[in-house]
């Protein structure tokens, strides 16, 4: 299994978005991302020029609903 993509949040939050997320609105420096259709929201924190912690990652993913091999292939798609 290829290792998740260690990056800072905005590039993230592209990958969430071509997942089909949208970003609802930002928190400080925290993007708030929903999905039609679900009460599940996802905050990534953006930070600038720090990676996000991969434990988060993989609880945003999970919590997402997707596989790690169906998030890393979003993340290359962006």
């Amino acid at each position: 299994m290829p290792k998740l993509p260690r990056a800072s949040g905005d590039k993230h939050v592209s990958a969430f978005k071509a997942a089909g997320w949208q970003v609802n609105h930002i928190e400080g420096s925290h993007y708030i991302l929903t999905k039609e259709n679900s009460e599940i929201h996802l905050s990534v924190p953006v930070h600038k020029n720090k990676i996000l912690g991969i434990g988060l990652l993989k609880k945003l993913i999970a919590k997402a609903g997707l596989s790690n091999d169906q998030y890393i292939k979003y993340f290359n798609k962006k």
